[in-house]
């Protein structure tokens, strides 16, 4: 596995300079891409300055960011927040109609205010009594789960996993019911032959599969028929073209996770389609794109390709141009396959670049 490290490492060279010309000084968030800094119609968003956020933290560099720093971060992500709501929602309108977008957002900043030291100023949704009329009962919540469309395995799991946000601010108890609910459901509905859920190609599926995870990793469930699984990820990685970001990112992540024995021969193998893959995706101004054609300007749609199909998609939320440039969601994903690789191997990762040379380079 070591003569793949190094061309893997060379892969990171850049990265951590884009990431600090992302910054918003004014607003105290990270911006998408180079094209957001530079157009005026663009923001820093929640969803970027979360990921920024997990690339530092991989890379054991929140410890010694500067407190004034931490307080812009803690500040951007409180301003955020609806008083009325409990929600976090960016600028554009089209935000706060995108169900899936809705949910990550209120996990990412409940999540890097934690991390940063920070609380919420208000309520969060379920106390304020604000969420979605599913959450009142077990029986609204198995309608809303089963009414979910799983033509597209990755938007509908998506919105599968997503809704599960309000479970996790229930009292445990009541916690625990609703997670055996979801884990007999999913298991009725899984493939037994892939170990799949819904439609779509392979890739599409395993990128569901992914979603789902979050729910058996958060809760210590084992998720059910892990050799198919893995079969179907094998399959995927030797016949399909890894178009997105998430098409790499998804299968690491998932085998990261999953109790299986891989062999030496197999791991090599994986390894290898996922270095290729990552060359792909690199650019020239240091960090990775999400798409092969270059950074979908709008990210909460781009699970939804050209040649594919899906009920009710949100309308776009455009957070960069759409050039052929780094974006903050592909590079976020890219240092975590560094790190899964590295699990994989066996092996603990050692920092790309040092706090110390980091923030230096930052203050000036």
């Amino acid at each position: 596995m070591i003569r793949h490290k190094h061309e893997l490492e060379n892969l990171y060279d850049g990265v951590f300079y884009w990431l600090q010309q992302q910054f918003d000084p004014i607003m105290g968030g990270f911006y998408y891409a180079k094209s957001s800094v530079r157009d005026d119609r663009f923001y820093s968003d929640i969803e970027s300055t979360a990921q920024a956020i997990n690339i530092l933290l991989r890379q054991q560099l929140l410890e010694g960011m500067p407190s004034a720093l931490k307080d812009k971060l803690i500040y951007f992500f409180q301003s955020k927040q609806d008083p009325n709501t409990g929600y976090f929602f960016d600028d554009h309108p089209n935000m706060p109609k995108d169900e899936v977008m809705v949910h990550r957002a209120f996990h990412y900043a409940i999540s890097s205010l934690k991390r940063l030291g920070g609380e919420p100023l208000y309520k969060l949704p379920l106390e304020k009594r604000k969420a979605p009329a599913y959450t009142d009962s077990l029986s609204a919540y198995q309608a809303k789960w089963k009414g979910i469309d799983l033509r597209n395995s990755w938007r509908g799991c998506d919105l599968l996993a997503s809704s599960l946000v309000y479970v996790n601010q229930m009292e445990l108890e009541k916690q625990r019911i609703y997670v055996k609910a979801l884990e007999e459901f999913l298991a009725s509905i899984q493939d037994e032959e892939t170990g799949l859920w819904g439609s779509g190609s392979l890739y599409v599926r395993i990128s569901g599969a992914f979603k789902l995870h979050t729910f058996y990793r958060r809760n210590q469930i084992p998720m059910p028929n892990q050799e198919k699984i893995y079969q179907s990820i094998l399959l995927s990685l030797r016949t399909e073209e890894a178009v997105d970001m998430c098409y790499i990112r998804n299968p690491i992540d998932l085998l990261a996770y999953l109790e299986i024995e891989i062999s030496e021969q197999e791991l090599d193998e994986i390894t290898f389609i996922t270095i290729q893959n990552l060359k792909q995706l690199k650019r020239k101004d240091g960090a990775f794109s999400r798409e092969i054609n270059g950074s979908p300007s709008a990210p909460n749609v781009a699970q939804i390709k050209e040649d594919d199909y899906y009920p009710d998609m949100p309308d776009p939320v455009e957070l960069g141009l759409g050039l052929v440039e780094g974006d903050m969601n592909a590079t976020t994903q890219a240092t975590l396959i560094r790190k899964q690789l590295h699990q994989l191997w066996s092996e603990k990762p050692e920092p790309l670049i040092s706090s110390e040379q980091f923030w230096q380079t930052w203050q000036t």
